[in-house]
């Protein structure tokens, strides 16, 4: 039996080299890893590199997130004045401290699989087994795949409105530049996922520090506005929303449905926990990305306060007018990385899939000797690639697709409340006293924000449900097909020391030659084997049973990889 390394080659460039020596091995085995699989060594690393990838997608919502509040809704538009934009800011306020500080950093990241995060990795410890299940294990299941699914087309729709929003940018300048937003958006998407082959640390590397300076500025920006009047803190106090929609009735429950995007980055920063682990994500938000999100969203509110006619596009109209050309570059380098936070996650998704039998084996690559969350899945890469060129091209603006986004998230939000309820009882051990009160809290707003987006679907909400329903199909389908033949197979097992001891049968011809066979389970006959000599009735004098065992591991020692076992009759294991 080979034991392998990780469930594919350490890089596809890099697999000769670790399979000619061991002279590095020592010095790979005596780092300190933790659960995760994470180089504890390397927290400032970890976290720049989160900073780079995970945050890309929260960081870029104040690009759109408050010029689409004060967007027409269903023939209404919300009226710039004091109390609206006060209201709204202690919304945004609000979400981002309960469902992303306390839901997700707090509570949601603290449930992991084998170091890995998603909501794949909260139905996989959901089940009965808390191993491999089948698709019929029960609604809560259901519930972990639709919402996977979901994040697939969160996935495509992330890049195509970041990307579409930071260049808009450029028609506060001239509107000589319009004709060229579309071509310019659908190029640096199809270069953001050529590069996806190299790896999200080297990705990491460069986004890092561009993301440092983003929320660097988004905070000194705002802090220029604030200081002009301070008295935008009010929406600190909670009241104000309530009074929001106190005022606006069911025109306030659509804007709801545009607050949602302040944070719809949290499910991709929990799905990439498995990249970078959670202490480097948990320091990385509080250090930076809370302090500069909040500030820029408290500056926009304390401009529009001074100026209601900036509300057509409030992020760059903070900028003096020398900065906008150095806003709309940093801020379309912003938007790239706002793409690979998603890219990340639905590569992680798809590994965890395939691990659970959801979806069949695909090409899983991995970029990183230290960390074993980093890979690169071509089929994923280029499949989201198409998706995301064909929403640019088919809603043409940021406005059009604000109307396909957020529903796909604000469904796997909810999901992954009531996924974590259960495993906080089965296994955190909370009682149902101590649960409901808070989960629930949690799940009102959930279903608050989802309940906002339901009135999208006509307008282009259909897109991520269409997407999300095809993959759930095929999850499902493939699962079922899986449990189905394994049922037979099972059936048609023979324990290979039973097998061994009837060759001296002189009916079986044995012929010169080697054949090697491999499986899954080392124990049993493999199907190859079995069909072999059912169909030709002979046997090669040498018999070699081949079966590959993974270690969620980078490297193990050459002692290691090889167990052979000899059984006889030229039979070798």
């Amino acid at each position: 039996m080979i034991t392998a390394e990780t469930d594919d080659a350490v890089g596809e460039d890099s697999e000769g080299e670790h399979d000619k020596g061991e002279h590095d091995q020592g010095e790979h085995d005596q780092g300190e890893y933790d659960k995760g699989g994470h180089a504890t060594s390397s927290i400032a690393a970890l976290t720049l590199g989160a900073l780079g990838v995970v945050f890309g997608d929260i960081g870029t919502s104040p690009l759109y997130a408050l010029k689409e509040s004060f967007h027409i809704h269903h023939g209404r538009q919300l009226i710039v004045n004091e109390a609206n934009v006060i209201g709204l800011l202690s919304l945004v306020f609000w979400a981002l401290v309960i469902v992303i500080s306390v839901k997700y950093i707090v509570f949601v990241m603290r449930a992991d699989n084998e170091g890995e995060g998603g909501i794949l990795a909260l139905t996989a410890l959901v089940r009965p087994d808390g191993t491999r299940a089948r698709a019929n294990a029960g609604w809560l299941v259901l519930f972990g795949l639709f919402g996977a699914a979901l994040l697939y087309g969160d996935g495509m729709i992330t890049p195509a409105i970041s990307v579409l929003s930071a260049l808009e940018g450029t028609e506060i300048v001239t509107d000589n530049v319009t004709p060229f937003i579309l071509p310019t958006a659908i190029a640096i998407l199809f270069v953001l996922f050529w590069f996806q082959k190299h790896g999200t640390a080297a990705v990491g590397k460069i986004f890092g520090p561009v993301m440092v300076l983003w929320f660097t500025t988004l905070g000194v920006l705002g802090l220029v506005h604030i200081f002009e009047d301070p008295a935008v803190f009010r929406a600190i106090n909670p009241l104000n929303g309530v009074t929001f929609f106190v005022n606006n009735g069911m025109l306030g429950l659509f804007c709801l449905g545009s607050v949602v995007l302040v944070v719809t980055g949290g499910e991709a920063l929990y799905a990439d926990m498995g990249h970078f682990g959670r202490r480097p994500i948990k320091l990385a938000w509080y250090g930076l990305v809370l302090p500069g999100l909040m500030l820029n969203y408290f500056g926009q509110g304390a401009m529009l306060l001074a100026d209601p006619t900036k509300i057509d596009n409030p992020f760059y109209r903070m900028a003096p007018e020398w900065a906008v050309w150095p806003m709309v570059i940093l801020a379309t380098l912003s938007t790239v990385i706002a793409s690979q936070a998603l890219i990340s996650g639905a590569f992680s998704m798809t590994r965890q899939a395939v691990q659970l039998g959801y979806l069949p084996r695909v090409k899983i690559t991995h970029t990183s000797e230290s960390e074993e969350g980093q890979i690169y899945v071509p089929a994923i890469n280029w499949m989201l690639c198409l998706a995301c060129i064909a929403l640019v091209v088919g809603f043409r603006t940021s406005s059009n697709l604000a109307a396909a986004y957020g529903l796909a998230v604000t469904v796997t939000m909810a999901m992954t409340t009531v996924l974590f309820y259960r495993v906080v009882r089965l296994r955190f051990g909370w009682s149902r006293v101590k649960a409901l009160p808070v989960l629930g809290a949690i799940l009102l707003i959930d279903l608050g924000f989802l309940g906002a987006n339901v009135p999208k679907i006509p307008d282009g909400g259909w897109v991520p449900i269409v997407i999300g329903a095809t993959f759930l199909l095929i999850f499902t389908t493939w699962n079922t097909g899986r449990s189905i033949t394994g049922k037979r197979l099972a059936q048609q097992n023979r324990p290979l020391e039973e097998f061994v001891g009837t060759l001296g049968d002189p009916r079986i011809i044995r012929g010169p030659g080697l054949g090697v066979y491999m499986g899954s389970n080392p124990t049993v006959v493999p199907q190859s084997l079995s069909s072999h000599l059912r169909h030709a009735s002979v046997l090669p004098t040498t018999v070699v049973v081949l079966a590959i065992k993974f270690e969620n591991r980078p490297h193990v020692t050459g002692a290691e990889r090889i167990e052979y076992d000899e059984f006889g009759h030229g039979v070798h294991r």
